[in-house]
């Protein structure tokens, strides 16, 4: 098998992963991903990296789509003083960056499905910010995961990671035993789910 036919099954492999596990979450009882979200939030609190973290990037829930919430986790944070930012997705260049937030009231959806700070916010670059978390509908125990396609978060991760700590946050049946890892692919450092934290394998 040549690397042009190889790289083209893991993608197509990625591609079915991604389609059916979104298809499970979405039918998911809405009250159910709001407990699996809590245990999750509640995992994040106790990890070490969060713990000391002064900065940290959180994503807005799609619920719609049944992402994991972490709006909790902006409270608790906020609370202690951290500083909490969000993902933001340039209109022209599609780059996206981490921009400080002081009030979530104000993220707005502007056109990608999911909220996010105005472009003018402060911009947190390479070792302003000490953890980033990231969603997932897939994720392995080697910290490679698969989103919804765009590649936002494997495009921007080289940039401020490391330093930063990467955790990806996902509903424990979306942890499988493999994701085939495609060029550009990033993987993360830890993974949370609502009944376990792992090291990423590496």
């Amino acid at each position: 098998m040549n690397d042009e036919t190889e790289a083209y099954i893991r993608q197509k492999v990625k591609a079915e992963l991604r389609k059916r596990l979104r298809a499970v979450r979405h039918t998911a009882p809405a009250e159910a991903c709001a407990q699996r979200s809590r245990k999750i939030v509640a995992q994040l609190e106790g990890l070490e990296v969060l713990q000391k973290a002064r900065s940290v990037a959180l994503f807005w829930p799609m619920e719609a789509r049944h992402e994991v919430d972490l709006r909790p986790l902006d409270t608790s944070l906020r609370a202690r003083g951290v500083t909490v930012a969000y993902p933001s997705v340039d209109e022209e260049t599609r780059v996206m960056v981490f921009r400080s937030v002081a009030d979530v009231t104000l993220l707005d959806e502007r056109g990608l499905g999911f909220a996010e700070p105005s472009p003018d916010w402060p911009l947190l670059g390479r070792g302003e910010l000490d953890v980033i978390v990231v969603p997932a509908i897939a994720i392995d125990p080697r910290g490679h995961r698969i989103g919804y396609g765009a590649g936002f978060y494997d495009r921007t991760l080289p940039d401020v990671a490391p330093p930063a700590v990467t955790v990806a946050v996902a509903y424990d049946y979306q942890l499988v035993a493999d994701v085939p890892d495609t060029a550009g692919d990033v993987p993360v450092d830890w993974i949370v789910t609502d009944t376990r934290v792992l090291a990423a394998e590496r």
